[in-house]
């Protein structure tokens, strides 16, 4: 199977606005660059990920991205995260992806060994595998083998309508309670999922200086590398 990873980003200086009122909004955009690094940096390590693709409407979160290793998506239109899934998907499958993983930008804990846990459930299509959130009621990593098998329907109760659309579809339907996939960062008390390390993830500073790697990258890789930046 040939597997894509697929990363939605929200613009960096407004995501995480359910966490103004513990964050600045500097620490906020400091703690969504931090977090889509580490995503990228771990996917891109999966031998079994043929390419990670971010699509977003950022520039900035783009630079970032291709920068540690993926490819690009420039999110068009009104912002909407199942419009923004599809179009990647499309794009993927134009590039002979067979299998999608949809991963947020968000889960500080993410793992390899988790991710390849929901690569080796998803080998044999039609199979749809979930993994929710810690609530059980939202999809944090979505594995669906063949790509388009069902529609991205990401919201309220994403988790059950995702499942009852794969039953649909007469796919098989795989939910698996994976830890470092369950914890995601959306309210105050999630920034528990962060293991105590909040001053690393939100520290400006330091994550200033970092960013001096990367800026102007964009720019720069649609003169050079035009192939990173995928089009559909």
């Amino acid at each position: 199977m040939t597997l894509w990873a697929v990363v939605p980003v929200k613009p960096l200086r407004r995501g995480k606005s359910r966490l103004a009122s513990v964050l600045s909004e500097e620490e906020r955009t400091t703690l969504n660059r931090k977090l889509l690094a580490h995503t990228i940096e771990t996917l891109v390590k999966i031998p079994e990920l043929e390419q990670v693709l971010v699509i977003s409407r950022d520039p900035e979160a783009l630079a970032l991205a291709r920068y540690r290793g993926a490819r690009t998506v420039l999110e068009d239109g009104a912002p909407h995260l199942n419009v923004a899934l599809t179009r990647a998907t499309v794009v993927a499958a134009t590039y002979a992806a067979r299998g999608i993983l949809i991963l947020p930008a968000d889960l500080p804990q993410i793992s390899e060994e988790d991710i390849r846990t929901m690569i080796k459930e998803g080998e044999e299509p039609p199979v749809v595998v979930i993994a929710p959130d810690h609530r059980k009621e939202g999809t944090n990593a979505m594995l669906i083998n063949p790509a388009g098998l069902i529609k991205y329907v990401f919201g309220p109760n994403s988790y059950e309508r995702h499942a009852a659309l794969a039953e649909a579809k007469g796919a098989k339907v795989k939910i698996l309670e994976l830890p470092s996939l369950a914890h995601d960062v959306d309210l105050p008390e999630d920034l528990a999922f962060l293991d105590g390390q909040l001053q690393y993830w939100t520290e400006t500073k330091q994550e200033e200086d970092g960013r001096e790697e990367y800026k102007g990258y964009y720019g720069e890789l649609a003169a050079q590398d035009g192939d990173k930046e995928m089009k559909g």
